[in-house]
């Protein structure tokens, strides 16, 4: 088994590479947040997160603040070895 096989097919989306880069520094990132950092529309952040929360990557919060939902992302512990181990392989492949 090669490097290239040993990436996470999760992480191959831009976008889900994105959602997870802003999640490795951030706390808590709301959706109007990271939509706007990544420059997608809402079903397409919708989608990615869901498959993200769906792997358990990502912790999904919704809540109401002053009347209104919002939503907030959190990368859990599994998401965050995940994504290491996939940048350390991505890192490994580029060295090769």
């Amino acid at each position: 088994m090669g490097i290239i096989d040993k990436l996470n097919k999760d992480f191959e989306s831009r976008v889900r590479l994105g959602i997870m880069s802003i999640l490795m520094v951030n706390e808590w990132v709301d959706f109007t947040e990271m939509k706007n950092l990544l420059n997608i529309t809402d079903g397409n952040l919708a989608s990615h997160s869901s498959a993200l929360e769906k792997s358990e990557y990502i912790e999904v919060k919704k809540e109401f603040v002053d009347k209104k939902p919002k939503t907030s992302y959190q990368v859990t512990p599994r998401g965050r070895a995940a994504f290491k181990e996939h940048l350390s392989y991505l890192e490994k492949l580029m060295k090769s």
